[in-house]
């Protein structure tokens, strides 16, 4: 079977899965987080080589309720203090980063958890987990843009290739999108997701919400991927 190298997760629906059980949204995103370990361990399992979790946008931290807000921080606090003890991330040697704005969008002591975990796997190098926290693809390319016309200032006949574009992404060490899965049944983008990396990603929309998505369906959607062929407008 065909593996994807790089496979995106947009894990949506977990404020309508607990709404649908008369559960407040926390609960929801709870179920979610247990979810996304089970995942994780499916794609090892399948010998992926990148997985990238879509955590929050900038809009998800500044603009929902401040309890809302306060629960999803403490969510990641937790989860990620468990990748710092997981026993499948030693043992398969995953390297985790953390993209996004949350260096100034997350509180201080989430930003400690998460800078722990980026210190404690930085020299993993068979897997890599991404999450995308308070990120926005539009915030990254005008990050990229900045960056490529500060460049240019210092050498005025630089050349704008794809390979100049992709260093100045924050996504510059990951591989092209291969595949990307939206759960939620909701068939729309999120805050211009990595737009540069997905620009030959195939797209799979389940109507399965995330904390209902099951290691079993992930598998049949990478099998799916493995089964057809990839022709790239050839």
């Amino acid at each position: 079977m065909n593996i994807p190298d790089h496979i995106v997760i947009v894990p949506d629906g977990n404020r309508r899965w607990a709404r649908k059980r008369g559960r407040p949204a926390f609960f929801g995103h709870y179920e979610g987080a247990k979810t996304a370990e089970k995942i994780l361990s499916a794609a090892l399992d399948l010998n992926i080589p990148c997985l990238t979790f879509w955590g929050c946008s900038a809009a998800n931290v500044t603009e929902r309720s401040p309890a809302e807000v306060k629960v999803l921080f403490a969510i990641f606090g937790r989860y990620f203090k468990k990748l710092l003890t997981s026993r499948a991330v030693r043992e398969n040697r995953v390297r985790v980063d953390f993209l996004g704005r949350w260096p100034e969008l997350f509180p201080a002591n989430v930003q400690k958890v998460i800078r722990s975990v980026i210190k404690a796997t930085k020299h993993y190098d068979r897997h890599r987990l991404t999450f995308l926290l308070a990120y926005d693809g539009r915030d990254e390319m005008i990050a990229a843009i900045r960056d490529i016309a500060a460049e240019e200032r210092k050498k005025p006949k630089l050349a704008v290739t794809r390979d100049r574009v992709k260093r100045h992404l924050w996504t510059r060490n990951l591989p092209p999108v291969d595949l990307v899965i939206r759960t939620g049944g909701e068939p729309h983008w999120s805050a211009g997701l990595m737009m540069w990396d997905v620009a030959e990603a195939r797209l799979h929309f389940t109507p399965t919400l995330w904390p209902a998505f099951t290691p079993a369906e992930f598998k049949r959607i990478v099998a799916s991927y493995g089964a057809t062929e990839r022709r790239f407008g050839k």
